[in-house]
C-alpha cells in the first residue's frame, strides 16, 4: 500500500535558512543592522481582513485564510512565511501599517507556530507567534460516483493528511471502510468496499471528519438509466445497449463522425440523438424536477472513447411532448434553454477522452443557451422542462472538419445541491 503527502517543504526551508542566515536573526526578536536603513518593523496585533470584522483580532487562522497584520514600518517587507511556508505578497497590499496576506494552503513541514517578517535588504527578521490551523479534509467531488465493489474510487478535494500516528480514513454509506490505496494533498484513491450503500461518503484525519455533499451511487432525481427509466415512446430514443463497456446494464451511445455544425439525427447502428418525451413515455405529468435550478445539479456518467468536436446540447422542452408544435422541434428550436457540454474545447488538444467511467456535472443555471450554431443567452423555463433530449451538434473542433464520436452516458439525474 503506498500513501505519501505532497509537501515541497526542502526548498521552503532553504530559502528561509538563507534569508535569515543574511541578517542573523532567525527565530529571534528584531534586530537593527547597523549598516543602516529604515527603521525595523513592528507588529501591534494581526486581524481578520474583512472590514467589517475589523475589530476580531487572532493569534491562529485556518491555512487558504485571508488575515491583515497590523504594525509599524511594515512598507519594506518583501517575505513573509508562516511556518516554513512562504507566502505570496501583493505589494499593493503592503502598507507601511498594514499588510494583507493569504496564509500559505500547504501543510508545514517544519512547525514552529511563528510567523517570519523579513524586510527588502533582508536585514530585519521579526518573529511574530502565530498558529496556522489545519482544517478538517474538504470532499468536493468523485471522479466517478457510481464504482462497483472493489474497484477503486478517487474522491478530490483537499487537505487529505495521512499522519502515521493517525492515518486518514475513508467510510462509505453504511459506515463501512474502505481500504485507501494512495494519498495525496488534494486526492484519494480508495477501494470501494462490498456492501457500499447508496449517500454521503466520509473522509477522517487528525484534524477532523467530513461527509461529503455529494452521495456516492447517487440515486436522487433520476431521470435515465435506460432500464426502467427510459427513452421508450418517442421517435429518436436513441442507440440503447448492454454490452462489456456497460456501468450498469443499459446505456445510450452516441457514436458516428459528424461535419462542422451538421444536423445529422440518427443512422444505423449509430446517432446523436436521444429523446425523452414525458408523456409518451409515461412520466407523470409535469416537470422532471422543482425548485429553484440554483439549488440543483444534471449529473450523468460518461465514457468518452473518442471526441474531438460538437456540443453535446442537453435540450429541454415540455411534458407534453408527442404532440404538435413540439415532437422533434424540441432540439431543432428554442422551446427552452439548453445547456452545453464541450469538454474537448477545453482541453487545448482539441480533443477528449475519458479513463472509463466518469461523472459529469452541471449547475441548471448552466442551462441558458438558444440554439446553434450561435448559441446565445436565454432564460431557462422551468415549467417546461417535462422532456430531455441529448444531441449532438456545434462546431467541429477545427472549423469545416469532420468530429470523431463516440460517448456513452448513463444514469442522468437532477440532484440537490
Amino acid at each position: 500500500m503506498k500513501r505519501h503527502i505532497k509537501i515541497n517543504k526542502l526548498a521552503s526551508i532553504v530559502m528561509l535558512l538563507l534569508a535569515a542566515l543574511s541578517s542573523g536573526t532567525l527565530f529571534q526578536a528584531c534586530e537593527k543592522s547597523d549598516s543602516g536603513g529604515g527603521a525595523p518593523p513592528v507588529v501591534n496585533y494581526i486581524r481578520i481582513s474583512d472590514p467589517t470584522k475589523s475589530d476580531s483580532l487572532v493569534t491562529s487562522a485556518f491555512m487558504g485564510s485571508t488575515i491583515a497584520i497590523m504594525g509599524e514600518n511594515l512598507q519594506d517587507v518583501n517575505q513573509v512565511w508562516f511556518n516554513d511556508q512562504k507566502a505570496y505578497i501583493n505589494s499593493s497590499f503592503v502598507t507601511g501599517t498594514t499588510i494583507i496576506i493569504t496564509i500559505p494552503n500547504h501543510i508545514p513541514g517544519v512547525v514552529t507556530n511563528q510567523i517570519y517578517i523579513i524586510t527588502t535588504n533582508t536585514q530585519d527578521t521579526l518573529k511574530v507567534p502565530f498558529n496556522v490551523v489545519v482544517p478538517a479534509p474538504r470532499l468536493d467531488a468523485m471522479y466517478e460516483e457510481y464504482v462497483p465493489a472493489g474497484g477503486i474510487a478517487v474522491i478530490m478535494g483537499n487537505f487529505f493528511i495521512d499522519d502515521p500516528g493517525s492515518p486518514l480514513k475513508v467510510f462509505f454509506p453504511g459506515n463501512i471502510e474502505g481500504e485507501v490505496k494512495n494519498v495525496t494533498i488534494d486526492e484519494i484513491q480508495v477501494k470501494v468496499p462490498e456492501g457500499a450503500g447508496v449517500g454521503p461518503i466520509q473522509v477522517k484525519t487528525i484534524y477532523g471528519s467530513t461527509r461529503s455533499a455529494f452521495y456516492f451511487r447517487d440515486d436522487r432525481g433520476m431521470v435515465l438509466n435506460y432500464d426502467n427509466l427510459n427513452t421508450a415512446g418517442s421517435w429518436r430514443g436513441g442507440t440503447i445497449k448492454n454490452d462489456a463497456n456497460s456501468l450498469d446494464r443499459n446505456y445510450l451511445v452516441l457514436k458516428g463522425t459528424l461535419g462542422d455544425n451538421a444536423g445529422a439525427e440518427d443512422f444505423a447502428g449509430g446517432g446523436f440523438v436521444s429523446e425523452l418525451w414525458g408523456d409518451a413515455n409515461g412520466r407523470p405529468s409535469g416537470n422532471l424536477f422543482t425548485g429553484d435550478p440554483a439549488d440543483y445539479l444534471f449529473k450523468f456518467e460518461a465514457n468518452v472513447v473518442s471526441w474531438t468536436g460538437a456540443y453535446l446540447n442537453i435540450c429541454w422542452g415540455p411534458w407534453a411532448s408527442s404532440v404538435g408544435p413540439y415532437q422533434n422541434q424540441l432540439y431543432w428550436s428554442d422551446m427552452n434553454a439548453r445547456g452545453l457540454w464541450k469538454a474537448w474545447e477545453t482541453t487545448g488538444k482539441g480533443s477528449f477522452k475519458t479513463v472509463g467511467w466518469m461523472t459529469v456535472t452541471i449547475p441548471m443555471t448552466e442551462m441558458k443557451y438558444t440554439k446553434g450554431p450561435a448559441f446565445g443567452p436565454m432564460v431557462f423555463d422551468k415549467a417546461k422542462a417535462g422532456s430531455l433530449t441529448f444531441w449532438m451538434n456545434g462546431p467541429a473542433a477545427t472549423t469545416g472538419g469532420d468530429s470523431q464520436i463516440e460517448i456513452y452516458i448513463d444514469n442522468v439525474r437532477i440532484v440537490h445541491k
